[in-house]
């Protein structure tokens, strides 16, 4: 029985690998992301054939940046599909944008506060002002909330910070950068496993390769969700 607080990443090439992928792990499965990765690989036909016709949730993984009537023209734009989830960048002023361009529509955006793959080196790199990571995601996340998101993509191990915001009643946390016990971290830098990622208040977690690199991919999602499922 699948559990729609995992969400699987379908990080490959295309939508026709995507589409396989999605078959091998059948109903273990309700929800998925489709990232930027495979925008040029038909990813917004292989959203809307999962939605339409295999009655999938969707998590489009855009993590839109621009200015702001360009957001909002691109969410619009986006909004048609009957989509469920949708990533901007964490400024206030993109999150303003993506609303007024979901107005209407069932569409929940999702901002991001700091991507899993960073460090305080990765972020001093990019002139990312002083401070320690997860005290600089929470207030990326306040702002994001009092901009009007429906929600914040955040490490899990800033999840409990996020949760604890005044700010996050009612809103969603989703969590990538989870890693089931003895799975490789790969380029991801803040990481936890499932049971602990939704204990600290994850409502989602995002798993991509543990999942769909396994020789079982219905497997490993399935031993997930009863890692889930014991909580």
């Amino acid at each position: 029985m699948s559990d729609d607080r995992l969400i699987v990443a379908l990080d490959v090439p295309n939508a026709l690998q995507g589409l396989k992928l999605a078959e091998q792990i059948g109903d273990a499965v309700s929800f998925y992301k489709i990232g930027l990765g495979m925008l040029t690989g038909g990813g917004l036909a292989l959203a809307n054939e999962l939605k339409a016709e295999h009655g999938k949730r969707i998590f489009l993984d855009m993590k839109l940046f621009d200015i702001g009537a360009t957001v909002e023209n691109a969410v619009r734009g986006l909004a048609q599909f009957d989509l469920d989830f949708l990533t901007v960048h964490g400024d206030p002023y993109v999150v303003k944008a993506a609303k007024e361009g979901a107005a209407g529509k069932d569409l929940k955006i999702l901002a991001v506060t700091i991507l899993t793959s960073l460090d305080r080196q990765d972020l001093d790199g990019a002139l990312i002002k002083d401070g320690e990571i997860r005290d600089l995601v929470q207030e990326r996340a306040g702002k994001a909330f009092d901009a009007g998101a429906d929600g914040v993509i955040a490490s899990p191990q800033e999840a409990a910070l996020i949760r604890a915001l005044p700010e996050a009643t009612g809103k969603l946390i989703v969590t990538p950068g989870v890693r089931p016990t003895g799975a490789a971290l790969g380029d991801q830098k803040r990481v936890a496993t499932p049971a602990i990622a939704i204990k600290d208040g994850a409502d989602h977690i995002v798993v991509g390769r543990p999942v769909w690199q396994a020789t079982d991919p219905k497997g490993a999602a399935q031993a997930i969700i009863d890692e889930l499922a014991a909580l």
